[in-house]
């Protein structure tokens, strides 16, 4: 395959926008109607994820080394959406009908040859390690609400007890779906490390258009169920060569995943230190103030400082929460989570400062993850 070749062909279709996965999808409903029940209700949010990401994996198939994990996962993922292995080709028809449209007469036989050679290659990845998560473990989990908290405006605290065995670490997440919105999933983190008890904790803030984060604050009540995917995600998870101490920089529902490390800390045996700075623009933004007190007045290896960076009358810290952090940091690894804008800020803060790019663990909520959360 030319590698190159697919690089360029996709460059050049992206350049069209919106106008390529409105084709693509009215391809594939055309030819394949049975997939439209694979999509969300309402589509917008989705379209470009997909169809931008689709073109960007298979024209970078020649890193299909360093694409493998991230392909297994997207497929064990897919299984909620009830996407079948006879799924794949039609939507790689769909894929090469929507490239040979956008290209014309740059549409080559040799090109077509690459495309669907590569996009094979992708979907077999994908297909192979959903039938390999079939074996051991369902599409998605039901969880009952045993507990439904509004502790700010627009923020909920939720716990939920999956209907068996739900294995995850500490700074994962998993998408969620709820019956009041069917077949809208989005991201969310757990706020716990694992329990003996199976209990799931999520921090959910209600956001402009968020379908799904409405219906969980406003609408979810104790009882309900939510349908809760496999866990994902390695970016804020503490790996067996991250020693020492912690420092960890939270702004809004961002704190979820931090303080499931915390937790984690705290179940393994205090070997380290953690420093936990949660950042807010105002002090009512501080939802789990209480637990996270509570937590620091019985480890005296954790050190929690809310900082608030928009209320001169706040009487604690006050300034950015990434400026407050860094009079704690003495070299140990930082873990960051918060909105986009918050995170790509705060790395770039940090780097500026001097702490190692390879020291600094972050994740941010997009309008697709945590946007939602």
């Amino acid at each position: 395959m030319d590698a190159q070749a697919l690089k360029d062909s996709w460059r050049l279709v992206a350049r069209s926008g919106d106008q390529v996965p409105l084709f693509f999808y009215s391809a594939l409903f055309l030819a394949n109607p049975e997939t439209r029940d694979l999509f969300q209700v309402s589509m917008a949010s989705q379209r470009d994820r997909l169809v931008g990401a689709l073109g960007h994996i298979v024209s970078n198939v020649d890193r299909v080394e360093e694409l493998v994990p991230f392909l297994q996962q997207l497929g064990r993922d897919h299984r909620k959406f009830a996407v079948v292995t006879e799924h794949y080709p039609a939507v790689g028809r769909a894929l090469l009908a929507t490239l040979e449209h956008f290209l014309g007469e740059r549409w080559t036989p040799a090109l077509a040859h690459d495309w669907a050679q590569a996009y094979g290659l992708v979907a077999q990845v994908m297909a192979d390690a959903a039938a390999d998560a079939a074996k051991t473990s369902p599409p998605w989990w039901d969880a009952e609400i045993i507990s439904h908290e509004q502790r700010a405006l627009g923020i909920a605290v939720i716990r939920a007890r999956p209907n068996y065995k739900y294995p995850y670490r500490p700074g994962q997440s998993a998408s969620v779906s709820y019956a009041l919105r069917p077949r809208v999933w989005r991201y969310y983190s757990f706020a716990n490390a694992p329990r003996q008890d199976n209990t799931i904790d999520l921090h959910v803030r209600m956001v402009d258009g968020g379908v799904l984060s409405s219906a969980l604050v406003m609408g979810a009540r104790r009882g309900d169920v939510l349908r809760v995917g496999a866990p994902v995600g390695e970016r804020l998870a503490i790996s067996a060569d991250i020693t020492g101490d912690l420092l960890l920089i939270a702004g809004g529902t961002g704190l979820a995943p931090l303080k499931a490390l915390v937790e984690q800390v705290m179940y393994e045996g205090p070997t380290r230190r953690v420093d936990l700075v949660v950042g807010a623009r105002t002090s009512r933004e501080f939802y789990d103030l209480e637990a996270l007190s509570k937590m620091a007045a019985e480890h005296p290896w954790l050190t929690v400082v809310p900082a608030v960076s928009h209320d001169r009358f706040y009487r604690g810290t006050r300034g950015n929460a990434v400026d407050v952090a860094l009079q704690a940091w003495r070299g140990q690894h930082v873990f960051v989570c918060g909105s986009e804008e918050m995170a790509q800020s705060t790395v770039g803060r940090l780097l500026d400062a001097g702490v190692p790019h390879e020291q600094i663990h972050f994740d941010e909520f997009t309008s697709d993850k945590g946007g939602e959360s």
